[in-house]
């Protein structure tokens, strides 16, 4: 099967001048290409009971490569496992309206953060409120940028639990069995949020319109934005806590696509599967010539430094010890045992457990 880093190879080969790319998207692209090969150097795994060795090439670890979240992800879900109360959980998917589209691409770290926020602070402030759950919750939120087809569709994923602690921190308050906000209101708080986010940022002189846009059409902008109903997905609550974490695992670590959806490369075009959710989540096939597939593949290389997965409420960092835990206290609920049991490398000619990693690089440029 072919894999994106043969794509790739293929596009840096023929020299292909029609895919731009900006310095991270650059730093992705290559460091793509060279995964797991001698460019990025390599490691040993000596068995000191027989002294065989197994030389392994290093994988590049770049958050956008295919081949390198598997291990990361597992390792960010076991330090969530804490974190979990004994109640349901709910998905929201909050998107942002495709007319920003221009707009974020050339102001991708300061709106990422704004969809971000404003989803959070919609779901925080309404849980607040005693018509809909009177608590503060906690909730972790996900980007991503792309559809299915790999086309440019920001959108932050957010897994909610069901109950909170209430104002005076002595009483957990769970809700539902079904999403305790409706989502219209959801809708409406959302865009509102966002809107305001959006216009501080224009009137703090930090937005950036270059060609796509001007600052003359910008007001114009803001109102057919009020004037559109803005998409927000609740989809059903999670069984328990052990779906929570399995769910979490595909949705942190995911890139645009994977090696899997990969069907074909003729050396001139990519076929690829993907789920058409406009016509009833039908699986089709789409084909790309290897430019386009790159440059599709590219724009959702994420600014350096920027953080995609955000905690908010009872799940941030300044929380976890004193409320969070409280909540645990007050829910009185059982928990699966989630741990996961110490990885123990085993020798493939003797069987020892007592293999020792060695390090060992090969300098060269990553070009």
């Amino acid at each position: 099967m072919p894999e994106l880093q043969e794509i790739f190879d293929h596009v840096y080969s023929s020299a292909d001048t029609s895919v731009p790319m900006s310095p991270q998207q650059a730093k992705a692209f290559h460091m793509i290409r060279h995964c797991r090969s001698a460019k990025l150097g390599a490691h040993a795994m000596v068995c000191s009971e027989c002294g065989s060795a197994q030389v392994s090439y290093n994988s590049c670890r770049n958050r956008h490569c295919p081949k390198c979240q598997h291990a990361i992800q597992e390792d960010w879900v076991q330090a969530q496992l804490d974190k979990l109360l004994p109640v349901g959980y709910f998905h929201v998917v909050f998107t942002l309206p495709h007319e920003l589209n221009p707009l974020l691409l050339y102001n991708q770290k300061l709106l990422y953060s704004l969809l971000l926020r404003a989803a959070s602070h919609t779901l925080v402030e309404l849980a607040k409120d005693p018509k809909y759950l009177g608590a503060a919750i906690g909730l972790t939120s996900v980007l991503h940028t792309w559809g299915r087809n790999l086309s440019f569709h920001p959108h932050v994923h957010v897994i909610v639990p069901g109950g909170g602690l209430s104002s005076d921190g002595l009483r957990f308050v769970r809700s539902r069995k079904k999403f305790f906000i409706p989502v219209k209101v959801i809708s409406k708080k959302f865009r509102g949020k966002f809107l305001y986010f959006l216009k501080k940022a224009y009137a703090d002189g930090k937005l950036e319109f270059f060609h796509v846009a001007t600052p003359s059409n910008f007001a114009s902008l803001i109102d057919s934005l009020y004037a559109k109903k803005w998409v927000v997905f609740c989809k059903k609550p999670f069984k328990s806590p052990e779906h929570v974490v399995r769910y979490l695992g595909r949705y942190t670590h995911r890139v645009a696509i994977s090696n899997s959806r990969i069907k074909s490369f003729d050396g001139k075009s990519v076929s690829f599967f993907w789920k058409d959710y406009k016509d009833k989540g039908k699986s089709k096939v789409m084909t790309l010539n290897a430019a386009e597939f790159t440059r599709r593949f590219l724009q959702h290389v994420l600014p350096d430094g920027f953080v995609k997965i955000r905690h908010y409420g009872l799940l941030c960092s300044r929380n976890i010890h004193t409320k969070l835990l409280r909540c645990r206290q007050l829910a009185k609920g059982k928990l699966p045992d989630l741990s996961s049991r110490p990885k123990v490398r085993y020798c493939p000619c003797c069987g020892s457990s007592k293999v020792i990693f060695v390090r060992q690089c090969f300098p060269s440029t990553v070009t």
